[in-house]
């Protein structure tokens, strides 16, 4: 198995604005990068399912090649600073990416 904290050098959330939120996994290089993106290790099922969500507030899970990273967009679960939202910054929402792992499958 392949843990993301072991091949990524960024795991982190953070607002896309007071009512999405944004989690980005740069990888440490373009081998990582291609291996997650092909093997499609984050996608809006999995984003969903981590977040608890509706798969239609997972707005987008983007490969971004130039940065060797994945961002994924989500609707907010509480507007940002509203009553009751406890992350006005969106910054601590990135731990259920910490814990997770993909197969040692290498794609074609």
């Amino acid at each position: 198995m392949i843990r993301l904290v072991d091949v990524a050098t960024v795991i982190r959330s953070k607002n896309a604005g007071p009512y999405e939120l944004t989690l980005d996994v740069i990888f440490k290089d373009s081998t990582w990068f291609r291996r997650a993106r092909d093997g499609a290790w984050i996608n809006e099922e999995l984003i969903a399912r981590l977040y608890g969500v509706p798969r239609s507030d997972v707005f987008a899970v983007i490969a971004f090649e130039p940065a060797n990273a994945i961002k994924a967009t989500i609707r907010r679960p509480r507007v940002s600073a509203a009553i009751g939202e406890t992350d006005v910054y969106g910054a601590q929402q990135h731990a259920p990416l910490l814990s997770l792992e993909f197969d040692d499958v290498e794609q074609g």
